[in-house]
Parts: structure tokens; sequence; C-alpha cells
């Protein structure tokens, strides 16, 4: 990832999403999956292995789709919101 941005020249050293988008795309793309698959076996009477492939195309199609989206989302509510890495104050002691 570029440490800057090329038009505007925002440091992007200060937003880390981390593992956030990534903790998010599981539930969201979970779910998906799992309705896919009991839609195509329970509802459409596929056999198994046709249902399980439907599912797996579904977490592959939506977590490509998600992921860098996800990032861009949560990395702008960083910006927006001003967050920063927390820090231990040593003036407050044991406190924080």
């Amino acid at each position: 990832m570029a440490e800057r941005c090329y038009a505007c020249g925002l440091d992007y050293s200060k937003a880390d999403s981390g593992d956030g988008p990534a903790v998010f795309a599981i539930f969201i793309v979970g779910f998906l999956a799992v309705a896919v698959v009991f839609l195509l076996r329970f509802s459409l009477y596929l056999p198994m292995l046709i249902a399980f492939l439907g599912g797996i195309i579904v977490i592959l199609l939506s977590s490509f789709y998600l992921l860098p989206r996800l990032k861009a989302l949560l990395f702008a509510l960083q910006y927006a919101n001003k967050a920063e890495v927390s820090r231990l104050d040593p003036s407050k002691g044991d406190e924080g």
C-alpha cells in the first residue's frame, strides 16, 4: 500500500483498519453463503455437491467484491472521526 494518496497527499499511516474489514466480510459472506446453500439444497432440491459448489462460488465472488470496499469504508470512518492509535498517558498512572 502506498504511504500517501497520489492525488491529494493524504497520509495513510495514521489510519489502519487492521482485521476489521475481514471480520465484517466473514459475517456478511458467511450469511450469504449459508443462505444460498440452503436455497439450492432445500428449495431447488439440488444435490449436496452442487449446493456446496454454489456456496463456494458465492464465497469467492462476494469476498473479492466486499473486502476492498469494507477496507475503504473503515479507512474513511477512521479519517472522518480522526481516530488514532490509543496511547497510555504516564502522568495518569495505571488508570490509562
